[in-house]
Order: structure tokens, then sequence, then C-alpha cells
């Protein structure tokens, strides 16, 4: 099996003992990632929707990395501080993905890193 780190410079760098992705064979794992902009390193302004949209920006940064896209999509997790927040995160979705959508799993949790709002990973197979 080949196995393989992407790293993209345009998405937040890894804070811990993870990758910001690993390929194996064809598919890619990607890790959790917040909405944090690379450029301040700060989280956006605004609520959970430009949390999300930051957050799918970074997804693609690092699926982009890889030579993926969100069309190879397969799997997506997502995190959320307030499940009432689920239909803002349907409407941002729709602008990621289209049918067929990936499998999916979305829930609240108690609490994310750095109090994000969402968190979400993906698994993508060519």
């Amino acid at each position: 099996m080949e196995k393989r780190i992407i790293s993209s410079p345009l998405a937040p760098k890894a804070v811990g003992t993870y990758s910001q992705a690993v390929v194996a064979d064809r598919t890619i794992y990607v890790s959790g990632q917040l909405p944090i902009d690379v450029k301040t390193g700060e989280f956006v302004p605004g609520g959970a929707k430009e949390q999300m949209h930051q957050v799918f920006k970074n997804l693609g940064y690092i699926l982009e990395e890889a030579g993926y896209s969100f069309k190879d999509v397969v799997k997506t997790t997502v995190y959320l501080a307030n499940i009432a927040d689920f239909g803002t995160l349907n409407e941002v979705y729709a602008l990621y993905f289209s049918e067929p959508y990936p499998a999916r799993v979305a829930f609240q949790v108690a609490a994310l890193p750095k109090n994000s709002l969402v968190e979400i990973d993906v698994v993508a197979v060519k």
C-alpha cells in the first residue's frame, strides 16, 4: 500500500500530532478542519455560516494539493457546536457538493478546539 502525507500551505498547519491529510492507495483521509484563515491565523469573523465556508475552503485546498476535488468526496463527518446550525450546514454544504451527495454524519459535540462552531473531515476516492 502506498501511503503519503499531504500538506497544503493554503490551509492551516496541523497543530498537533497529526497530518492535514494522508493518501493511502487511491483514498485520501483529510483531518478535521477548523475555520482558520491561514493569512491571519484566526477564525474568520462572523457566525456558523462564515465558519462553515472557511472550513470548506480549507478542505478544498488540501484536496487540491493532493489532486482531488469535492467531486471525489465519498464521506464527510460534521461536528457542530450547536445542532441548531444544521439548516445552515445544509445550505452551505449544497454549495460545495452536488448529487450524488457523499455519505454524511453530522452531530452536536460538547466542545470543539478553540471554541469553533464547526469542524469537518472528509474521505475522498479517485
